[in-house]
């Protein structure tokens, strides 16, 4: 794997994305802080983008898989450097209203950018290095994450907040040129079957796909159980920041969030040799639970720490297992439509969750909040464990 170069330009293109995007994102944070005093209110304001990237995910499927994954890539990588001007503008006018087109601009080329980039990874490694594949990309995210997030708390304090989105346009200028370097061979006549006129359906075309593996449709369902704690992430790490009044817990919760993450990412190729895939992608969506149940305790840095790092962990074992199922069981054929239909399902929840989370934290407060989502995800993971069961459905290949 590691003498495949398209592997080095996906990995590294990644990473410099990554610091790119979560600069952006903390100078977001930092803008709607500044603006809006409701968690509502941001929770609104996040979530337009979030619709944006709904009503885009149908077209995006079709457009993936009757198109070159090369050139969407490109596409929606120039999107998100359009889409950083309107934020610079947003700032220099003070407007709340310009930040919306900015969320806008930048989730719908997140729409067509990552189930683009999720349908070229199985092009571009063999079946038995997806596992791997996945766990290194997610690694390098996660690495970015944390760098990315460190890099604008240091910035912030010396520079504004404009200089964050000059960092993100530079970034995303980047990995455009990385971009350019992929050589992916989708074959003629993979091609040709993808643009036949049976293949238009669009997301109709997947649902029948998923009767026929309902592995994936119970691994996809399952995926939706960690985007409780994910959905509101943000909100929840200003919450404890306030709670515990330190502002430099925020960048502490991202540091050991995203060092479990690699953690679980570097061991889950280890621990799906002597455990089955159910088993991992089962156990890990309850351990998401007990990171929720723990968070009661937010009052107390050392296990509001440990809570972040038992999610971390969680994940990074979680969802490069899940990814492989979705990988090699879903035809390829169906990869473009099948990754924009679940990059919409997230983006539904996630805004569900965001609007759900800053209405909790504004009506009950956050311990509360978060012992209702550790009883719902826990509760969730038995009730499709048992109708698995009851299904007779397996998730090894």
């Amino acid at each position: 794997m590691w003498k495949n170069r398209n592997v080095w330009i996906i990995l590294t293109g990644e990473m410099i994305a990554g610091l790119g995007l979560w600069t952006g994102i903390i100078g977001n944070l930092e803008f709607l802080q500044e603006k809006i005093p409701s968690n509502f209110v941001k929770a609104m304001i996040l979530s337009v983008g979030l619709l944006a990237g709904i009503l885009a995910g149908p077209l995006a499927g079709k457009v993936i898989d009757q198109s070159k994954k090369k050139s969407v890539l490109l596409i929606s990588g120039f999107g998100r450097m359009v889409s950083v001007v309107f934020m610079l503008i947003a700032i220099a006018t003070d407007s709340i209203w310009w930040m919306i087109a900015f969320m806008v601009c930048i989730q719908l080329s997140a729409t067509f950018y990552f189930p683009a980039l999720q349908a070229t990874i199985p092009l571009v490694v063999k079946d038995n290095d997806l596992l791997s594949m996945n766990g290194w990309h997610m690694n390098v995210a996660t690495i970015a994450r944390v760098a990315g997030t460190a890099l604008a708390g240091i910035m912030l304090v010396y520079w504004s907040i404009a200089s964050l989105y000059w960092i993100s346009m530079l970034a995303y200028g980047l990995l455009l040129l990385f971009t350019m370097m992929l050589r992916i061979d989708e074959g003629e006549g993979r091609e040709a079957q993808v643009k036949s006129p049976n293949n238009k359906g669009g997301f109709m075309e997947v649902f029948p796909v998923l009767k026929a593996y309902p592995a994936i449709g119970m691994t996809l369902i399952m995926t939706l159980i960690p985007v409780l704690f994910l959905g509101s992430f943000n909100l929840i790490v200003i919450n404890i920041s306030e709670i515990q009044d330190s502002s430099s817990i925020k960048g502490l919760i991202y540091t050991f969030e995203g060092m479990a993450f690699m953690l679980g990412a570097a061991f889950v190729k280890i621990i799906s040799i002597r455990w089955k895939t159910t088993t991992v992608i089962f156990f890990f969506a309850g351990m998401v639970a007990i990171a929720e149940f723990m968070l009661y305790f937010a009052d107390n840095a050392i296990i509001t720490l440990a809570a972040f790092s038992v999610l971390g962990f969680a994940l990074g074992c979680f969802y490069p297992t899940a990814m492989v199922v979705f990988q090699k069981q879903m035809p390829k054929e169906y990869h473009g439509r099948f990754f924009s239909f679940r990059n919409m399902l997230d983006r539904i929840m996630f805004q569900v969750v965001l609007l759900t989370a800053g209405a909790f934290l504004d009506i009950v407060g956050l311990q509360t909040m978060v012992v209702i989502f550790g009883v719902i995800s826990l509760s969730l993971t038995t009730l499709f464990f048992y109708q698995m069961k009851r299904r007779n459905i397996t998730l090894e290949q």
